[in-house]
Protein backbone atom coordinates (compact mmCIF):
# COMPACT_ATOMS: atom_id res chain seq x y z
CA UNK A 1 0.00 0.00 0.00
CA UNK A 2 1.41 3.01 -1.06
CA UNK A 3 -0.17 5.97 -0.06
CA UNK A 4 -3.85 7.27 1.39
CA UNK A 5 -5.64 4.15 4.12
CA UNK A 6 -6.10 4.70 20.33
CA UNK A 7 -8.16 5.07 22.82
CA UNK A 8 -4.50 4.01 24.41
CA UNK A 9 -2.35 7.10 24.70
CA UNK A 10 0.61 7.22 22.68
CA UNK A 11 3.03 5.95 25.93
CA UNK A 12 0.69 3.28 26.98
CA UNK A 13 1.79 -0.73 26.72
CA UNK A 14 -0.57 -3.37 26.22
CA UNK A 15 0.50 -6.71 27.13
CA UNK A 16 0.83 -9.41 24.02
CA UNK A 17 -2.04 -11.69 24.83
CA UNK A 18 -4.34 -8.63 24.97
CA UNK A 19 -3.26 -7.87 21.52
CA UNK A 20 -3.65 -10.83 20.48
CA UNK A 21 -7.38 -11.03 21.64
CA UNK A 22 -8.17 -7.45 20.75
CA UNK A 23 -6.64 -9.60 17.42
CA UNK A 24 -9.03 -11.90 17.49
CA UNK A 25 -12.25 -9.78 18.04
CA UNK A 26 -14.55 -9.49 15.47
CA UNK A 27 -15.34 -5.42 16.13
CA UNK A 28 -12.99 -2.85 15.97
CA UNK A 29 -13.98 -1.48 19.15
CA UNK A 30 -15.60 -3.07 21.97
CA UNK A 31 -18.72 -1.93 23.46
CA UNK A 32 -18.67 -1.71 27.40
CA UNK A 33 -21.41 -3.40 29.59
CA UNK A 34 -22.44 -0.12 30.75
CA UNK A 35 -23.02 1.24 27.35
CA UNK A 36 -25.09 -1.84 26.11
CA UNK A 37 -28.61 -1.32 28.42
CA UNK A 38 -27.93 2.32 27.24
CA UNK A 39 -28.21 0.97 23.27
CA UNK A 40 -31.05 -1.03 23.90
CA UNK A 41 -33.14 2.26 25.54
CA UNK A 42 -32.11 4.00 22.60
CA UNK A 43 -33.02 1.26 20.63
CA UNK A 44 -36.58 0.85 22.33
CA UNK A 45 -37.26 4.34 22.28
CA UNK A 46 -36.22 5.10 18.69
CA UNK A 47 -38.48 2.50 17.39
CA UNK A 48 -42.00 4.17 19.56
CA UNK A 49 -40.93 7.15 18.49
CA UNK A 50 -40.69 6.58 14.97
CA UNK A 51 -43.92 4.80 15.12
CA UNK A 52 -45.80 7.60 16.82
CA UNK A 53 -43.95 9.80 14.43
CA UNK A 54 -45.97 7.60 10.93
CA UNK A 55 -49.25 9.66 9.69
CA UNK A 56 -52.36 7.78 10.21
CA UNK A 57 -52.86 5.31 6.44
CA UNK A 58 -56.16 6.22 4.71
CA UNK A 59 -58.38 3.48 4.65
CA UNK A 60 -58.34 0.95 1.49
CA UNK A 61 -60.15 2.49 -1.60
CA UNK A 62 -62.65 -0.80 -2.69
CA UNK A 63 -61.33 0.22 -6.23
CA UNK A 64 -58.03 -1.98 -6.73
CA UNK A 65 -54.89 0.43 -7.00
CA UNK A 66 -52.72 -0.17 -10.11
CA UNK A 67 -50.17 -3.28 -9.09
CA UNK A 68 -46.44 -1.01 -8.94
CA UNK A 69 -44.19 -2.92 -10.56
CA UNK A 70 -41.80 -5.66 -9.60
CA UNK A 71 -38.33 -5.38 -7.97
CA UNK A 72 -36.49 -5.89 -9.65
CA UNK A 73 -34.35 -9.07 -8.60
CA UNK A 74 -30.52 -8.95 -8.64
CA UNK A 75 -29.20 -12.35 -7.51
CA UNK A 76 -31.13 -15.80 -8.63
CA UNK A 77 -31.97 -17.84 -5.70
CA UNK A 78 -29.67 -20.48 -7.32
CA UNK A 79 -26.47 -18.21 -7.16
CA UNK A 80 -27.10 -17.01 -3.42
CA UNK A 81 -26.62 -20.83 -2.70
CA UNK A 82 -23.74 -20.87 -4.70
CA UNK A 83 -22.20 -18.04 -2.77
CA UNK A 84 -22.66 -20.35 0.46
CA UNK A 85 -20.89 -22.83 -0.84
CA UNK A 86 -17.74 -20.51 -1.63
CA UNK A 87 -18.14 -18.68 1.96
CA UNK A 88 -18.03 -22.22 3.56
CA UNK A 89 -15.09 -23.88 0.81
CA UNK A 90 -13.03 -20.93 1.57
CA UNK A 91 -13.27 -20.83 5.01
CA UNK A 92 -12.27 -24.60 5.06
CA UNK A 93 -9.20 -23.39 2.11
CA UNK A 94 -5.66 -23.21 3.09
CA UNK A 95 -4.32 -21.84 -0.55
CA UNK A 96 -4.12 -18.64 -0.10
CA UNK A 97 -2.02 -18.96 3.45
CA UNK A 98 0.15 -21.47 0.96
CA UNK A 99 0.18 -18.55 -1.57
CA UNK A 100 1.17 -16.27 0.30
CA UNK A 101 4.01 -18.36 2.26
CA UNK A 102 5.18 -18.87 -0.80
CA UNK A 103 5.47 -15.33 -2.23
CA UNK A 104 6.32 -14.24 1.03
CA UNK A 105 9.21 -16.82 2.03
CA UNK A 106 10.44 -18.52 -1.13
CA UNK A 107 10.68 -15.55 -3.01
CA UNK A 108 10.96 -12.85 -0.62
CA UNK A 109 10.99 -8.90 -1.05
CA UNK A 110 9.64 -8.33 -4.69
CA UNK A 111 10.51 -4.59 -4.81
CA UNK A 112 10.01 -3.16 -8.57
CA UNK A 113 12.81 -4.00 -10.68
CA UNK A 114 13.93 -6.84 -8.57
CA UNK A 115 14.70 -9.83 -9.90
CA UNK A 116 12.42 -11.35 -7.04
CA UNK A 117 9.60 -9.45 -8.47
CA UNK A 118 10.49 -11.19 -11.96
CA UNK A 119 10.05 -14.71 -10.65
CA UNK A 120 6.65 -13.33 -8.32
CA UNK A 121 5.19 -13.04 -11.95
CA UNK A 122 6.37 -16.12 -13.32
CA UNK A 123 4.77 -17.86 -10.41
CA UNK A 124 1.67 -16.20 -10.42
CA UNK A 125 1.12 -16.84 -13.50
CA UNK A 126 2.14 -20.66 -13.55
CA UNK A 127 -0.22 -20.92 -10.48
CA UNK A 128 -2.93 -19.55 -12.65
CA UNK A 129 -2.23 -21.77 -15.70
CA UNK A 130 -2.46 -24.85 -13.49
CA UNK A 131 -5.94 -23.51 -12.36
CA UNK A 132 -6.99 -23.65 -16.48
CA UNK A 133 -7.62 -19.61 -16.32
CA UNK A 134 -6.64 -17.92 -19.83
CA UNK A 135 -3.18 -16.04 -18.41
CA UNK A 136 -1.40 -12.87 -20.04
CA UNK A 137 1.22 -11.63 -19.10
CA UNK A 138 0.61 -7.76 -19.95
CA UNK A 139 4.16 -5.60 -20.51
CA UNK A 140 5.06 -2.38 -18.05
CA UNK A 141 8.16 -0.76 -17.55
CA UNK A 142 9.04 -0.36 -14.67
CA UNK A 143 11.21 1.95 -12.55
CA UNK A 144 14.40 0.29 -10.95
CA UNK A 145 15.35 2.04 -7.47
CA UNK A 146 18.26 0.08 -5.48
CA UNK A 147 18.86 0.86 -1.78
CA UNK A 148 22.17 1.54 -0.56
CA UNK A 149 23.97 2.10 2.76
CA UNK A 150 22.10 3.75 4.95
CA UNK A 151 23.39 5.37 8.53
CA UNK A 152 23.14 8.30 10.46
CA UNK A 153 24.55 9.50 13.97
CA UNK A 154 24.28 12.89 15.51
CA UNK A 155 27.97 14.01 16.11
CA UNK A 156 27.38 17.32 17.91
CA UNK A 157 24.79 17.90 20.71
CA UNK A 158 24.28 18.90 23.91
CA UNK A 159 25.53 17.42 27.01
CA UNK A 160 27.58 14.82 24.97
CA UNK A 161 30.78 12.93 26.53
CA UNK A 162 33.47 13.49 24.87
CA UNK A 163 34.70 11.29 21.76
CA UNK A 164 30.79 9.77 21.46
CA UNK A 165 27.87 9.94 19.16
CA UNK A 166 24.62 8.65 18.84
CA UNK A 167 23.20 6.21 16.51
CA UNK A 168 20.25 7.13 14.20
CA UNK A 169 18.22 4.38 13.08
CA UNK A 170 16.49 5.09 9.15
CA UNK A 171 16.30 3.84 6.24
CA UNK A 172 15.55 5.77 2.82
CA UNK A 173 12.52 6.95 1.20
CA UNK A 174 11.70 5.19 -2.23
CA UNK A 175 12.96 7.20 -4.72
CA UNK A 176 15.29 9.30 -3.12
CA UNK A 177 18.97 10.45 -4.14
CA UNK A 178 21.92 9.98 -2.73
CA UNK A 179 24.71 11.68 -0.50
CA UNK A 180 27.92 12.50 -1.74
CA UNK A 181 29.48 9.62 -0.82
CA UNK A 182 31.39 10.92 2.17
CA UNK A 183 28.01 11.69 3.95
CA UNK A 184 26.86 15.27 4.68
CA UNK A 185 27.74 16.60 8.13
CA UNK A 186 25.02 19.37 9.08
CA UNK A 187 22.97 21.24 11.87
CA UNK A 188 19.29 19.79 12.44
CA UNK A 189 16.15 21.51 12.35
CA UNK A 190 13.15 19.59 13.67
CA UNK A 191 9.43 21.18 13.20
CA UNK A 192 6.13 19.12 13.45
CA UNK A 193 4.37 20.35 10.41
CA UNK A 194 4.36 22.37 6.66
CA UNK A 195 3.36 25.22 8.71
CA UNK A 196 6.20 25.45 11.04
CA UNK A 197 8.74 24.92 8.10
CA UNK A 198 7.26 27.76 6.52
CA UNK A 199 7.46 30.22 9.64
CA UNK A 200 11.19 29.98 10.09
CA UNK A 201 13.39 32.24 8.07
CA UNK A 202 15.32 30.89 4.95
CA UNK A 203 18.75 31.27 6.79
CA UNK A 204 17.47 29.13 9.61
CA UNK A 205 16.75 26.63 7.36
CA UNK A 206 19.52 26.56 4.21
CA UNK A 207 22.36 23.68 4.47
CA UNK A 208 20.96 21.81 7.23
CA UNK A 209 18.88 18.37 7.92
CA UNK A 210 15.09 18.92 8.52
CA UNK A 211 13.54 16.60 10.23
CA UNK A 212 9.48 16.24 10.39
CA UNK A 213 8.26 15.26 13.40
CA UNK A 214 4.80 14.66 13.02
CA UNK A 215 3.14 11.46 14.76
CA UNK A 216 0.85 8.79 13.51
CA UNK A 217 -2.27 9.48 15.63
CA UNK A 218 -2.23 6.38 17.49
CA UNK A 219 -5.57 7.14 19.08
CA UNK A 220 -8.30 7.00 15.71
CA UNK A 221 -6.09 3.94 14.50
CA UNK A 222 -6.93 2.37 17.57
CA UNK A 223 -10.43 2.91 16.79
CA UNK A 224 -10.38 1.23 13.76
CA UNK A 225 -9.76 4.12 11.52
CA UNK A 226 -5.98 3.34 10.66
CA UNK A 227 -5.82 4.34 7.14
CA UNK A 228 -7.07 7.84 8.44
CA UNK A 229 -4.52 8.38 10.20
CA UNK A 230 -2.17 6.74 8.29
CA UNK A 231 -3.41 9.14 5.86
CA UNK A 232 -3.05 12.49 7.90
CA UNK A 233 0.87 11.74 8.32
CA UNK A 234 1.96 10.10 5.08
CA UNK A 235 1.67 13.52 3.49
CA UNK A 236 5.02 14.48 5.00
CA UNK A 237 6.43 11.14 3.33
CA UNK A 238 5.10 12.41 0.04
CA UNK A 239 6.52 15.94 -0.15
CA UNK A 240 8.57 16.73 3.42
CA UNK A 241 11.42 16.69 0.91
CA UNK A 242 10.34 19.29 -1.39
CA UNK A 243 9.29 21.53 1.18
CA UNK A 244 12.37 21.61 2.67
CA UNK A 245 14.90 21.59 -0.64
CA UNK A 246 12.44 25.02 -1.53
CA UNK A 247 14.36 26.39 1.83
CA UNK A 248 17.70 25.32 1.29
CA UNK A 249 17.99 22.52 2.94
CA UNK A 250 20.68 19.95 2.17
CA UNK A 251 18.43 16.39 3.24
CA UNK A 252 15.08 15.63 5.02
CA UNK A 253 13.93 13.33 7.33
CA UNK A 254 10.75 12.27 8.46
CA UNK A 255 9.20 10.53 11.39
CA UNK A 256 8.28 7.14 10.24
CA UNK A 257 4.91 6.56 9.42
CA UNK A 258 3.27 4.19 11.47
CA UNK A 259 1.65 2.86 15.00
CA UNK A 260 4.40 0.40 16.84
CA UNK A 261 7.29 2.06 18.26
CA UNK A 262 9.81 -0.97 18.12
CA UNK A 263 12.71 1.42 16.41
CA UNK A 264 12.15 0.15 13.46
CA UNK A 265 12.06 2.65 9.85
CA UNK A 266 8.74 2.85 7.79
CA UNK A 267 9.91 3.37 4.01
CA UNK A 268 7.91 4.21 1.17
CA UNK A 269 7.63 6.50 -1.90
CA UNK A 270 8.09 10.31 -1.75
CA UNK A 271 8.12 12.61 -4.71
CA UNK A 272 10.52 15.57 -6.10
CA UNK A 273 9.34 18.39 -8.26
CA UNK A 274 10.36 19.96 -11.44
CA UNK A 275 12.58 23.13 -10.61
CA UNK A 276 13.60 22.20 -7.24
CA UNK A 277 16.52 20.47 -6.13
CA UNK A 278 16.15 16.71 -5.63
CA UNK A 279 17.85 16.18 -1.73
CA UNK A 280 17.94 12.98 0.15
CA UNK A 281 15.46 11.68 2.05
CA UNK A 282 15.20 9.20 5.07
CA UNK A 283 12.60 7.88 7.77
CA UNK A 284 13.93 7.39 11.11
CA UNK A 285 12.30 5.59 13.71
CA UNK A 286 9.67 7.35 16.02
CA UNK A 287 12.50 6.91 18.91
CA UNK A 288 14.90 8.84 17.11
CA UNK A 289 12.52 11.31 15.92
CA UNK A 290 11.99 12.09 19.16
CA UNK A 291 15.78 12.14 20.42
CA UNK A 292 16.45 14.59 18.40
CA UNK A 293 13.97 17.08 18.99
CA UNK A 294 14.80 16.34 22.42
CA UNK A 295 18.34 17.13 21.92
CA UNK A 296 17.62 20.13 18.71
CA UNK A 297 15.87 22.18 21.74
CA UNK A 298 18.35 21.66 23.71
CA UNK A 299 20.91 24.16 21.35
CA UNK A 300 23.13 22.70 18.15
CA UNK A 301 22.78 19.19 17.37
CA UNK A 302 24.54 18.16 14.01
CA UNK A 303 24.13 14.89 12.43
CA UNK A 304 26.64 12.89 9.51
CA UNK A 305 24.06 11.34 7.09
CA UNK A 306 25.12 8.48 4.56
CA UNK A 307 21.92 7.48 2.09
CA UNK A 308 23.56 6.12 -1.19
CA UNK A 309 20.74 4.49 -3.41
CA UNK A 310 20.61 4.38 -7.00
CA UNK A 311 17.76 4.61 -9.67
CA UNK A 312 18.95 2.38 -12.60
CA UNK A 313 17.25 2.33 -16.20
CA UNK A 314 13.75 0.99 -16.56
CA UNK A 315 13.03 -2.67 -16.47
CA UNK A 316 10.73 -4.86 -18.35
CA UNK A 317 7.91 -6.30 -16.19
CA UNK A 318 4.26 -7.60 -16.37
CA UNK A 319 0.70 -7.35 -14.67
CA UNK A 320 -0.29 -11.27 -14.40
CA UNK A 321 -3.76 -11.12 -16.11
CA UNK A 322 -5.34 -14.44 -15.54
CA UNK A 323 -9.27 -15.07 -17.15
CA UNK A 324 -12.12 -17.79 -15.97
CA UNK A 325 -13.99 -16.50 -19.39
CA UNK A 326 -17.85 -15.89 -18.60
CA UNK A 327 -20.10 -18.30 -19.53
CA UNK A 328 -22.96 -16.16 -20.84
CA UNK A 329 -20.95 -12.22 -21.23
CA UNK A 330 -17.63 -13.05 -21.48
CA UNK A 331 -17.03 -9.72 -22.57
CA UNK A 332 -17.52 -8.25 -19.50
CA UNK A 333 -15.41 -8.28 -16.54
CA UNK A 334 -14.99 -8.58 -12.97
CA UNK A 335 -11.56 -7.75 -11.27
CA UNK A 336 -10.08 -9.48 -8.12
CA UNK A 337 -6.69 -8.09 -7.39
CA UNK A 338 -3.97 -7.05 -5.53
CA UNK A 339 -0.71 -5.71 -6.00
CA UNK A 340 2.63 -8.08 -6.18
CA UNK A 341 5.40 -6.19 -5.96
CA UNK A 342 6.36 -4.71 -2.57
CA UNK A 343 8.56 -2.67 -0.32
CA UNK A 344 12.58 -4.06 0.38
CA UNK A 345 12.60 -4.25 3.83
CA UNK A 346 10.80 -7.00 4.86
CA UNK A 347 9.27 -10.16 2.70
CA UNK A 348 6.17 -8.16 1.54
CA UNK A 349 3.74 -11.01 3.38
CA UNK A 350 -0.02 -8.23 4.24
CA UNK A 351 1.22 -5.54 1.90
CA UNK A 352 0.52 -6.95 -0.58
CA UNK A 353 1.22 -10.75 -0.98
CA UNK A 354 -2.14 -11.48 1.06
CA UNK A 355 -4.41 -9.26 -1.66
CA UNK A 356 -2.23 -11.14 -4.50
CA UNK A 357 -3.22 -14.34 -2.26
CA UNK A 358 -6.59 -13.48 -1.77
CA UNK A 359 -7.65 -12.85 -5.44
CA UNK A 360 -5.73 -16.43 -6.34
CA UNK A 361 -8.48 -17.82 -3.94
CA UNK A 362 -11.33 -16.31 -6.14
CA UNK A 363 -10.08 -18.70 -8.96
CA UNK A 364 -9.09 -21.57 -7.16
CA UNK A 365 -12.76 -21.80 -5.40
CA UNK A 366 -14.74 -21.07 -8.61
CA UNK A 367 -12.83 -23.93 -9.75
CA UNK A 368 -12.66 -26.02 -7.37
CA UNK A 369 -16.58 -25.60 -6.92
CA UNK A 370 -17.21 -26.27 -10.80
CA UNK A 371 -19.01 -23.10 -10.64
CA UNK A 372 -19.87 -21.00 -14.30
CA UNK A 373 -19.87 -17.39 -13.72
CA UNK A 374 -21.83 -15.60 -16.15
CA UNK A 375 -19.22 -12.64 -16.83
CA UNK A 376 -15.51 -13.29 -16.92
CA UNK A 377 -13.68 -13.49 -13.57
CA UNK A 378 -10.31 -11.42 -14.52
CA UNK A 379 -7.42 -11.92 -11.73
CA UNK A 380 -4.83 -9.51 -11.52
CA UNK A 381 -1.60 -8.89 -10.07
CA UNK A 382 -0.42 -5.60 -10.38
CA UNK A 383 2.88 -4.62 -10.83
CA UNK A 384 4.48 -1.65 -9.36
CA UNK A 385 1.56 0.09 -7.37
CA UNK A 386 4.54 1.15 -4.59
CA UNK A 387 6.57 3.17 -6.40
CA UNK A 388 4.91 4.23 -9.46
CA UNK A 389 2.23 2.47 -10.44
CA UNK A 390 3.30 2.16 -13.89
CA UNK A 391 0.96 -1.45 -14.02
CA UNK A 392 -2.05 0.22 -12.91
CA UNK A 393 -1.47 3.34 -15.56
CA UNK A 394 -0.27 0.56 -18.42
CA UNK A 395 -3.24 -1.13 -18.08
CA UNK A 396 -5.82 1.46 -18.03
CA UNK A 397 -3.85 3.10 -21.52
CA UNK A 398 -4.38 -0.31 -23.16
CA UNK A 399 -7.71 -1.12 -21.83
CA UNK A 400 -9.99 2.20 -21.21
CA UNK A 401 -11.83 1.67 -24.15
CA UNK A 402 -13.15 -1.71 -22.46
CA UNK A 403 -14.33 0.26 -19.47
CA UNK A 404 -17.83 0.12 -20.46
CA UNK A 405 -17.87 -3.48 -19.99
CA UNK A 406 -16.14 -3.42 -17.03
CA UNK A 407 -18.70 -4.66 -14.43
CA UNK A 408 -17.13 -4.70 -11.13
CA UNK A 409 -13.71 -3.98 -9.73
CA UNK A 410 -11.54 -5.39 -6.49
CA UNK A 411 -8.24 -4.51 -5.06
CA UNK A 412 -7.57 -5.88 -1.31
CA UNK A 413 -4.68 -4.16 -0.36
CA UNK A 414 -4.93 -3.32 3.49
CA UNK A 415 -3.52 -6.38 4.86
CA UNK A 416 -5.82 -9.57 6.21
CA UNK A 417 -6.92 -8.56 9.46
CA UNK A 418 -10.32 -9.73 10.43
CA UNK A 419 -12.61 -8.07 8.11
CA UNK A 420 -16.07 -6.78 9.11
CA UNK A 421 -17.65 -6.20 5.94
CA UNK A 422 -17.65 -4.54 2.21
CA UNK A 423 -16.62 -1.33 1.33
CA UNK A 424 -18.63 -0.39 -2.03
CA UNK A 425 -17.76 2.54 -4.21
CA UNK A 426 -20.53 2.77 -6.17
CA UNK A 427 -24.06 4.53 -6.23
CA UNK A 428 -25.87 4.28 -2.50
CA UNK A 429 -28.42 2.46 -4.07
CA UNK A 430 -25.56 -0.41 -4.79
CA UNK A 431 -25.76 -0.89 -1.06
CA UNK A 432 -29.16 -1.76 -1.51
CA UNK A 433 -28.58 -4.47 -3.95
CA UNK A 434 -26.03 -5.67 -2.04
CA UNK A 435 -27.92 -6.94 1.25
CA UNK A 436 -28.29 -10.52 0.02
CA UNK A 437 -24.71 -11.17 -0.60
CA UNK A 438 -24.11 -9.39 3.30
CA UNK A 439 -26.59 -11.51 5.09
CA UNK A 440 -24.54 -14.74 4.01
CA UNK A 441 -21.55 -12.49 4.75
CA UNK A 442 -22.48 -11.62 8.12
CA UNK A 443 -22.80 -15.57 9.45
CA UNK A 444 -18.97 -15.16 9.54
CA UNK A 445 -18.96 -11.63 11.26
CA UNK A 446 -18.47 -9.16 7.91
CA UNK A 447 -21.56 -8.04 6.83
CA UNK A 448 -21.47 -4.52 7.33
CA UNK A 449 -21.90 -2.54 3.87
CA UNK A 450 -19.94 0.76 3.97
CA UNK A 451 -20.15 3.56 1.06
CA UNK A 452 -16.49 4.75 0.48
CA UNK A 453 -14.51 7.38 -1.46
CA UNK A 454 -11.77 5.14 -2.66
CA UNK A 455 -11.09 1.25 -3.06
CA UNK A 456 -7.51 0.87 -4.63
CA UNK A 457 -4.57 2.26 -5.99
CA UNK A 458 -4.55 -0.09 -8.89
CA UNK A 459 -8.08 0.19 -9.52
CA UNK A 460 -8.66 4.03 -9.38
CA UNK A 461 -8.81 4.39 -13.20
CA UNK A 462 -11.48 2.64 -13.16
CA UNK A 463 -13.40 4.12 -9.90
CA UNK A 464 -13.05 7.30 -11.60
CA UNK A 465 -14.69 6.00 -14.77
CA UNK A 466 -17.75 4.68 -12.72
CA UNK A 467 -17.00 1.35 -12.39
CA UNK A 468 -17.94 -0.24 -9.22
CA UNK A 469 -15.75 -0.99 -7.15
CA UNK A 470 -15.53 -3.16 -3.94
CA UNK A 471 -13.09 -4.08 -0.93
CA UNK A 472 -13.18 -6.27 2.40
CA UNK A 473 -13.88 -3.57 5.15
CA UNK A 474 -10.75 -5.16 7.42
CA UNK A 475 -9.65 -4.55 10.85
CA UNK A 476 -6.91 -1.64 10.28
CA UNK A 477 -5.81 -1.25 13.85
CA UNK A 478 -2.15 -2.95 13.47
CA UNK A 479 -1.76 -2.89 9.89
CA UNK A 480 0.50 0.06 10.05
CA UNK A 481 2.69 -1.21 12.76
CA UNK A 482 4.17 -3.59 9.83
CA UNK A 483 3.47 -1.73 6.58
CA UNK A 484 6.20 -0.94 4.69
CA UNK A 485 9.10 -1.40 7.63
CA UNK A 486 11.16 -5.23 7.85
CA UNK A 487 8.10 -6.41 10.07
CA UNK A 488 5.39 -7.11 7.27
CA UNK A 489 6.68 -10.99 7.21
CA UNK A 490 4.64 -14.24 7.28
CA UNK A 491 3.92 -14.36 11.16
CA UNK A 492 1.91 -11.57 10.66
CA UNK A 493 -0.97 -13.24 8.80
CA UNK A 494 -3.76 -15.23 10.95
CA UNK A 495 -4.70 -18.11 8.50
CA UNK A 496 -7.84 -17.74 9.96
CA UNK A 497 -8.29 -14.05 9.08
CA UNK A 498 -6.89 -14.40 5.58
CA UNK A 499 -9.24 -17.11 4.73
CA UNK A 500 -12.35 -14.82 5.84
CA UNK A 501 -10.71 -12.24 3.57
CA UNK A 502 -10.57 -14.43 0.69
CA UNK A 503 -14.14 -15.41 1.75
CA UNK A 504 -15.40 -11.91 1.14
CA UNK A 505 -13.87 -11.40 -1.82
CA UNK A 506 -14.89 -14.64 -3.64
CA UNK A 507 -18.54 -14.18 -2.46
CA UNK A 508 -18.95 -10.63 -3.27
CA UNK A 509 -16.73 -10.69 -6.78
CA UNK A 510 -19.12 -14.26 -7.68
CA UNK A 511 -22.48 -12.21 -6.91
CA UNK A 512 -21.37 -9.87 -9.40
CA UNK A 513 -20.47 -12.04 -11.85
CA UNK A 514 -23.45 -13.68 -11.71
CA UNK A 515 -25.91 -10.95 -11.30
CA UNK A 516 -29.35 -10.59 -13.01
CA UNK A 517 -28.85 -7.18 -13.88
CA UNK A 518 -26.06 -4.51 -14.45
CA UNK A 519 -25.23 -2.78 -11.15
CA UNK A 520 -26.01 0.82 -11.30
CA UNK A 521 -23.22 3.62 -12.79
Amino acid sequence: MAGSLDFARDDERVDLPSRQLARNSEMPFPISKNQAPLLCLVSLFGASFSALAQPAQPEASSTAAASPSATPIFFADQTLADLKQLRQAALASDYPFKQVAHLANNIGPRLTGSVQAAKAVEYVADEMKALGCDVQLEKVMVPHWVRGVETAELKQFPGQAAGTTQKIVLCALGGSVSTPPEGINAGTVCVRDFEELKALPREKVNGKIVLFNHSFDKKIAAQGRGGEAYGQAVVYRSDGPVAAAKLGAAACLIRSVGGADYRIPHTGQTNYEDGVPKIPAAAVTAEDADLIAYLAAQGETRMHLVLTPQTLPDVESANVIADIKGSEHPEQIVIVSGHLDSWDLGTGAIDDGAGVAVAMETAHLVRQLHLKPKRTIRVIAWMNEENGSRGSKQYAKDHASEFANHFAVNETDGGAGHPIGLNLKAKPEVKKIFEPVAKILQEMGAGTLNLSEHIGADIEPMEKAGVPAFSPMQDSRFYFNYHHTPADTLDKIVPRELQENAAVVAVAAYAVANAEQSLPR
